[in-house]
């Protein structure tokens, strides 16, 4: 090992360590990708297959954060590596070749933003994979490499907890137990998903690099402004927007399903308008959802969100079309109905989605039903429905249930504002945000303090 490579204990651990895949988060200037290559490099050598793959967001970041660096791939293995970045011989593509003293290795470097590239190169089964900054990697080059590894080691920033790459792979890991203590609590809490076997979650932060002086570490951290989103992400290295987020979403406004029917069956709270909303995307290729709300208005002028859920076609053998929507939607309206003993007969659904709003038309001709299916109701700009919503959310007026409205509540710790125009929120992370909207936009009278004239 290079002498310049000064290792932690944790480190150390980390390298000791024999997972089938490996996460390595934390704080910018940690050491992870250092560290990290360095690991990748040895798992190569010691792997039987002979094509293992070396992934970045492309080919010019590669060979500068990772091949030619310092402490990087070149420098630390030397005449072991020939790098052939236009390819060589019969590998057409750029390609490391490692002669390690178990026999050749070649590892293709493929930047995840060249789809052509990387689809010829993934054409069966290989040992190790490398993704460097996964969390800004194609979601499809993910899928389809990760399914063909042996070996999976991929590092990361923190970034917006909504992204698909955390709740499809990361939150599937845990840290060993004897270094949990070190990872964050806030991420802690996010590592929730049914546990992967032997998936390991190393968190990194600048007291694990010793090779970094103290005084570059002041230096980093002075130079990113505190309270923004890159200095939570990359000083903190918590995951989460920091700034930007349209909602602001406080503990008063969440409230138990075991403490509202409570409330419910004493008299207490007393619903006057019960309705829902739909929202709907069939795309296959990205994470957009259709998502279904039900929720309620009480006499004290509060809006509770009852439930919510949603749906995508993106990993489904057979996409989901409009006429399976109606037996989806009446199971969950009659779902939900069953818990609260609230009937939401009328049921909103997005104007611009015709087809969806005829098939649960005729479906209701077809096959009765006690819920009417009418288009949402949509005049009041978006900008004036967040500006109501969020007053009421200030005032205690706007609540969720925890139990059932997860799919609402993680969006609404997502939904923000374009970094490129902060006066316009992203076109994302709102499927169930706009559904719940559709459904008390007819009703937004009867909601706050005094109610609204919009």
């Amino acid at each position: 090992m290079d002498d310049r490579l000064i290792l932690s204990d944790k480190y150390q651990s980390f390298l000791r360590c024999n997972a089938p895949v490996e996460f390595l988060e934390g704080t910018t200037a940690a050491g992870k990708t250092t560290v990290g290559l360095f690991k990748f490099m040895l798992r190569v050598a010691e792997s039987p297959k002979k094509i293992h793959i070396l992934a970045g967001l492309d080919l010019g970041t590669i060979e500068k954060n990772i091949i030619n660096k310092d402490l990087g791939i070149l420098d630390d293995f030397g005449s072991l590596v020939e790098y052939n970045a236009g390819g060589k011989g019969k590998n057409s593509l750029p390609h490391l070749l490692f002669h390690p003293s178990s026999g050749d290795k070649v590892i293709y470097v493929l930047g995840y933003d060249n789809k052509a590239r990387w689809k010829k190169a993934l054409g069966g089964q290989y040992g190790c994979l490398y993704i460097d900054e996964i969390n800004i990697a194609d979601m499809e080059f993910v899928r389809e490499a990760s399914m063909r590894c042996d070996y999976l080691l991929a590092t990361l920033n923190p970034d917006d907890p909504g992204l698909p790459v955390y709740e499809e792979y990361i939150n599937h890991s845990r840290p060993l137990p004897e270094w949990a203590a070190g990872t964050p609590q806030e991420i802690l809490e996010m590592l929730k998903e049914e546990p992967k076997p032997g998936w390991v979650h190393w968190f990194f932060s600048f007291a694990h690099n010793l090779g970094l002086p103290p005084d570059k570490v002041q230096q980093i951290i002075n130079s990113v402004p505190k309270g923004t989103k890159l200095y939570k992400n990359k000083i903190e290295g918590l995951r989460g927007r920091a700034t930007g987020l349209v909602f602001n979403l406080q503990p008063h406004n969440l409230i138990t399903a075991k403490w509202l029917l409570e409330q419910m069956q004493e008299g207490k709270i007393k619903f006057v308008q019960i309705s829902a909303g739909v929202d709907t995307s069939y795309s296959q290729q990205s994470a957009d959802a259709f998502a279904f709300t039900f929720s309620g208005i009480t006499t004290d002028r509060m809006k509770i969100t009852l439930a919510a859920e949603i749906h995508n076609n993106r990993d489904r053998i057979t996409p989901l079309a409009p006429s399976d929507i109606p037996p989806l939607l009446i199971a969950f309206l009659e779902k939900y109905r069953t818990i609260y003993g609230l009937f939401a007969r009328n049921v909103f659904i997005d104007s611009a989605d015709e087809a969806t709003i005829i098939e649960c038309q005729k479906y209701k001709r077809l096959h009765g039903s006690i819920y009417e299916f009418t288009p949402a109701w949509k005049k009041t700009k978006v900008i004036d429905r967040i500006n109501l919503q969020s007053g009421w959310m200030a005032s205690g007026h706007f609540m969720l249930v925890e139990d059932y409205c997860k799919p609402e509540i993680d969006e609404l710790n997502s939904y923000s504002w374009k970094e490129d125009k902060d006066n316009e929120p992203e076109d994302g992370h709102d499927h169930t945000i706009n559904a719940d909207q559709y459904a008390w936009l007819p009703y937004k009278n009867r909601i706050g303090q005094g109610g609204t004239k919009n």
